[in-house]
């Protein structure tokens, strides 16, 4: 699960150590609830939060024989404190310290990630404003549209890291939420006024509801929202990719001094995060389906969503973290090349200007159906011959040259209009939070 490209700061919040931390403070918590409410001795909380420890090989020995992870975790506690162990867990169920850890741990992961969209966003932001005027050609169906802006392409992916960014805020209010109501959430054996307080020192808001779980909608969310964001960086990925091929290179992945691409071709140059990224989004998304069909279970609760949660939770925030680190050093490095970009653009010989020429047309008082016949007939000889050009087929039409002179002509290719209304772009998305 935690592997060396890892970050140890979401790393930790996964691995065991950190999750009886979390078991044990929310059961030293209740305690001290039950203290207040003069249901306890305070001497006895106090003997609790001196002694209270747990050894994690001791744990997973002892689980061994009880096949029980919390009855594991209590046995063990209980062997550090003693007599005042009988206090812990009283009128609690498994699940009200599982699910109340697992939202913070969950909560705790949002957090991180979202400092990570906030880093992508910045790093699009810079590269969007670097290259506003860097003119190349949009692509539709893959096929040569109308010229556009790099930057645009980094603008189109810093609005949706914004959207991105408030659906983790959303998805992490969410998941903020605990439970301490017992076996199948009524508070039998327990007062409500303990929940209110584990849940106010561990920064979560008790569940208004819940059997005896939190409700896996909650967790859906949070993992659906994860796996959006590694669709968002899957198609920028596959831009990238699409850019960097030998035939475009408009784009391309810094190639470190000593790195290789091909065991047995020593001329590659590959774009490897681009594809590691686009096959992890990937796991995201199989892993949000998974947290979907979680949602549905029996009455008050069964445990056919936990062992799936063990994996798909972890694995689902640990690799959006990964590949967000990957994906903000990716474009804050990533290589560009506008003299690419301008021969890619002249390589339809001034196809990209035949909807300007049509609209032109139409200015004149020609109908549409008249001003698309007469550019395509122009067109499609050029399509079909390298050796020919848009303007010069189009100056042989007598037709086009009733309407619109030579000197207009030359004036639509000079392309002087093609990002005439970038800035209003900006203006609504990279320059808007200024």
């Amino acid at each position: 699960m935690i592997d060396r490209y890892t970050l140890p700061e979401m790393g930790r919040i996964w691995e065991d150590k950190f999750k009886f931390d979390t078991w044990l403070k929310i059961e030293i918590l209740a305690c001290e609830a039950r203290a207040e409410m003069g249901e306890i001795s305070k001497t006895d909380v106090d003997v609790i939060k001196q002694k209270a420890n747990f050894d994690v090989t001791r744990i997973l020995e002892i689980e061994e024989t009880t096949k029980h992870d919390v009855i594991a975790f209590l046995t063990n506690v209980a062997e550090y404190v003693g007599p005042e162990s009988r206090h812990i867990h009283y009128g609690m169920t498994s699940s009200d310290i599982l699910d109340t850890t697992l939202s913070f741990q969950m909560k705790t992961a949002g957090e991180l990630l979202l400092k990570r969209l906030f880093e992508l966003k910045n790093a699009l932001k810079q590269r969007a404003l670097q290259h506003k005027n860097t003119i190349c050609i949009g692509r539709s169906h893959g096929i040569h549209a109308e010229p556009t802006s790099m930057g645009l392409k980094f603008a189109l992916w810093y609005e949706e890291t914004k959207r991105n960014i408030e659906r983790l805020k959303r998805a992490v209010e969410i998941i903020s939420v605990g439970q301490i109501s017992g076996a199948v959430g009524t508070f039998e054996h327990l007062s409500p006024k303990v929940e209110e307080y584990v849940c106010k020192k561990m920064e979560l808001l008790p569940a208004p509801v819940s059997t005896q779980v939190i409700q896996r909608d909650r967790h859906a969310e949070f993992l659906t929202t994860l796996a959006i964001i590694g669709a968002t960086l899957e198609k920028i990925a596959v831009e990238i990719r699409h850019l960097q091929r030998t035939e475009v290179l408009e784009a391309e992945e810094y190639f470190s001094k000593g790195q290789k691409g091909s065991s047995a071709m020593p001329h590659k140059r590959n774009p490897i995060i681009s594809e590691r990224v686009t096959g992890l989004a990937r796991i995201l998304r199989s892993n949000s389906i998974a947290a979907l069909e979680n949602v549905a279970l029996w009455h008050e609760r069964d445990i056919s969503h936990s062992s799936v949660e063990r994996i798909i939770v972890p694995d689902s925030c640990i690799t959006l973290d990964y590949i967000l680190d990957l994906m903000t050093k990716l474009i804050t490095n990533l290589l560009i090349y506008p003299d690419n970009m301008i021969r890619n653009l002249n390589l339809t010989r001034g196809l990209v200007f035949s909807q300007t020429i049509l609209l032109k047309l139409v200015t004149k008082g020609i109908s549409r159906e008249d001003a698309y016949r007469i550019v395509q007939d122009s067109a499609m000889k050029v399509w079909g011959d390298i050796n020919l050009n848009l303007k010069d087929e189009l100056s042989k039409s007598d037709e086009l040259i009733k309407y619109i002179s030579i000197n207009e002509l030359n004036e639509i290719f000079e392309n002087k209009n093609m990002l005439k209304n970038v800035d209003f772009i900006f203006k609504r998305t990279v320059l808007s939070e200024e």
